[in-house]
């Protein structure tokens, strides 16, 4: 799900994210988390059926007969909102056929992000999907589950995703994990929960960026923290923060494919490495 599109794909995301916004502005919760569901659902068929991308992404083909090629396939299985948006986002042009399918993804999971957003629920959201990848980090055998990817296992994936976590976390959370394990799209599920995490983000234009400490940081600290990667990231960022001893000291620092490790463990490291060249 983590989006590096160009050009003509880059700017009809942009445009197909603007235009879903005003469709589901004036709506309910509810009434987003119900386009979220219709265009998750919506992956999982285009995902089967590669033909139907490629019709819809043809440039050569007229806007009329995409138009009703969506009708014939959608229209009765989604709402008006969803379908009315779909038949925008068709309308735009697409460098290649996947990004279509890749951009339906992405904008369900921040129409359920928006959906939580509007019950003051996107906090909580972004909270319970990154305990729910440590849950996964710390269970190899709910790992090994969540991996299986046979026809009996997959149908039974959200059900239990609903039984581990109704009562625990937001119908948001269970609606997206459930989601992505049902269809991983050749993920494995630590990669599925982080493109979710980077998804939810993305609705307040905030990095999720992990902290490793050795004690756990005051409300001055975090604040102090927090600003500081925001100017150096050039967006609002929010912090999950993870209490390790055995760093010992000092910060550990990720947000995407970036690190800055200032442990005192790391230090001590190095520290080695560079005394045993020495004296080799």
């Amino acid at each position: 799900m983590t989006l590096a599109m160009k050009g003509t794909s880059r700017q009809s995301l942009a445009a197909a994210r603007a235009f879903l916004e005003k469709k589901i502005s004036s709506l309910e919760s509810a009434g987003i988390s119900k386009v979220s569901t219709d265009l998750l659902s919506m992956v999982a068929v285009f995902d089967s059926n590669i033909a139907l991308s490629r019709a819809l992404t043809d440039p050569s083909r007229k806007t009329e007969d995409k138009s009703e090629l969506v009708k014939r396939v959608f229209e009765k299985g989604v709402s008006e909102p969803t379908f009315a948006f779909v038949k925008e986002l068709i309308a735009l042009r697409w460098s290649y056929a996947s990004d279509l399918v890749r951009a339906i993804e992405r904008l369900g999971v921040e129409t359920e992000a928006a959906a939580a957003e509007k019950d003051g629920a996107l906090d909580r959201l972004e909270s319970e999907l990154f305990a729910f990848t440590q849950t996964i980090q710390n269970s190899s055998e709910l790992r090994t589950v969540l991996a299986d990817r046979t026809v009996q296992s997959t149908a039974k994936k959200s059900a239990l995703i609903r039984t581990l976590l109704n009562g625990k976390a937001t119908e948001s959370t269970i609606r997206l994990i459930g989601a992505m394990v049902d269809q991983p799209r050749g993920r494995n599920v630590e990669a599925g929960m982080r493109d979710l995490a980077e998804a939810v983000a993305a609705r307040k234009n905030r990095t999720i960026v992990h902290v490793k400490s050795a004690i756990a940081l005051s409300k001055e600290q975090i604040d102090r923290i927090t600003k500081s990667l925001s100017a150096q990231i050039g967006a609002t960022v929010r912090l999950n923060i993870e209490i390790d001893p055995n760093i010992l000291g000092g910060l550990s620092v990720r947000f995407g494919d970036e690190l800055i490790d200032g442990s005192i463990a790391t230090r001590i490291i190095g520290a080695e490495r560079t005394l045993s060249g020495q004296s080799a």
